[in-house]
């Protein structure tokens, strides 16, 4: 595991020395950047015009991976929600983060992350930040040590459970630790756009903060399904897209409005609406940053949590979401965790294009680094991205390997080191578990599988990848516990 080391806080006073501060408004902590995160939901690589997509056009996002470091080989934390964010806020990924997988805790809400995880949250906060979290959580139901209100997080309005994210029209959406209910939604009625709503609460955040440093994680839901969206945005897509399937799902019912996703008679016209309106309000922030001419002294990132999603009418192939990847979301393979990771700040970081190989969990770090904390809570399996955002590329540590694993269907596991790639499939079913070798740098596409050509090698990576875990009770890789988990 790699931890922390001084080398970090090297290139922060080297940061802090060289930052302009004639932006801020305000002499507090004038040498502490804002930071903007801004997480898809179920955003593919290929979904965004400037890595291919020819169907619709994402500008504001182009434009910000223009004027920006654009990582092409960028990992989220897992493939699929709650152990991806998790392996985000903590640093560390899926074999040491406590929340490996996306476990449900009933009637609303995930398993918690606990009190004595050091969160980004409360990182920045202890460095004198103000902490806002906009749109989905799923790391605690309401109340537990998971809450968002426990985590170090000033200012929450959105979605605490992932599930009852599925709905774009929900009964209330949560304001701190207090529901708010949405009177344009009751019943049947679809009169206020949770998208909408989250996205001005976002933006309030950021003017009520502008004299102060500020993280603002902006954790957007879209473009996960279900599909649906105002009909001023979806109207420009229909019949564009060919002769649509229309999608017939729960309109009525026990999980009407609390994760059933809705019927959409135009699917590829939702998504696709669903996306611009997405690259709008990531236009928005920026804007809005400009205006209130904080914009050169704020960091702004851009990513996904997972890959492309095949649910409530979805067609990730129609679109070519996962690019030239093979998988989808909830895969190992490069189309569920390969996501594209834009970091941008005027002036700061010079626009171009890297093929560092990074993940979710170097994002810690390297926050650590831009606000000299010298703190060290726990073991970190992130490295700094501090010395490729300046330049200082000589400087830059380098992953030996990156590990992930995944506890539904029948459990996987990938590890990727150097250009070499093991991913292994159904762990917890020994019967059938295949283990499955690929050259990523040679075929990105995995087409084809090296292992019967290279067995030492598949054992010398799956051993690696073995050490990479430390004991789950919660998450427990033991084919005598599986139960078929769908």
């Amino acid at each position: 595991m790699i931890r922390y080391t001084s080398l970090l806080l090297v290139f922060a006073g080297l940061l802090q020395t060289s930052c302009n501060t004639q932006n801020r408004t305000s002499s507090d902590n004038p040498d502490k950047p804002n930071i903007v995160f801004i997480l898809a939901d179920d955003l593919g690589y290929g979904d965004l015009s400037f890595l291919g997509q020819e169907k619709f056009e994402t500008p504001n996002i182009d434009k910000l991976a223009r004027e920006g470091l654009f990582f092409s080989q960028m990992y989220s934390g897992n493939t699929v929600c709650a152990p991806s964010r998790c392996a985000l806020i903590s640093g560390q990924h899926t074999g040491h983060t406590y929340i490996r997988g996306n476990k449900e805790i009933q009637p609303e809400g995930q398993h918690p992350i606990p009190d004595s995880l050091y969160t980004i949250f409360e990182l920045l906060k202890d460095q004198g930040y103000a902490t806002g979290t906009f749109g989905k959580w799923g790391l605690g139901y309401p109340g537990s040590e998971g809450d968002p209100m426990k985590q170090g997080i000033d200012r929450f309005f959105g979605f605490n459970c992932q599930r009852i994210g599925h709905n774009y029209y929900p009964y209330y959406l949560w304001d701190n630790d207090q529901k708010s209910w949405l009177a344009g939604n009751e019943g049947t009625e679809e009169k206020e756009y949770a998208p909408y709503l989250i996205q001005n609460q976002a933006l309030d955040f950021i003017r009520q903060n502008k004299e102060k440093p500020f993280f603002l994680f902006r954790s957007t839901i879209l473009p996960h399904a279900e599909l649906k969206v105002p009909e001023e945005v979806l109207e420009k897509y229909i019949g564009k897209f060919g002769e649509e399937k229309p999608f017939k799902g729960i309109d009525s019912g026990d999980q009407y409005k609390v994760g059933g996703y809705g019927s959409q008679p135009h699917p590829r016209a939702a998504f696709a609406a669903m996306i611009e309106l997405l690259d709008r309000q990531v236009g928005e922030i920026v804007e809005l940053l400009d205006s209130l001419n904080i914009r050169d002294n704020t960091l702004i990132v851009f990513s996904t949590d997972n890959g492309p999603h095949q649910e409530g009418g979805a067609d990730p192939d129609y679109f070519n979401s996962n690019a030239h990847f093979r998988g989808y979301k909830r895969d190992l393979y490069e189309g569920g965790i390969r996501v594209p990771a834009i970091f941008n700040w005027p002036g700061k970081i010079t626009p171009g294009k890297t093929d560092r190989l990074s993940a979710f969990w170097d994002f810690y770090p390297t926050v650590m680094a831009l606000t000299g904390s010298d703190k060290v809570p726990h073991a970190i399996d992130g490295l700094s991205l501090l010395p490729t955002l300046l330049g200082k590329m000589e400087n830059q540590e380098q992953h030996e390997h990156l590990y992930w694993e995944f506890h539904e269907l029948g459990g996987r596991i990938a590890l990727r080191k150097g250009d070499l790639k093991l991913v292994c499939y159904d762990i917890l079913k020994p019967d059938l578990t295949r283990m499955e070798l690929y050259n990523i740098a040679e075929d990105p596409s995995e087409t084809r599988d090296l292992s019967q050509q290279y067995p030492e090698k598949v054992k010398e990576l799956y051993a690696i990848a073995q050490q990479e875990r430390t004991p789950s009770e919660i998450f427990r890789f033991d084919a005598s516990r599986y139960r078929g988990e769908k």
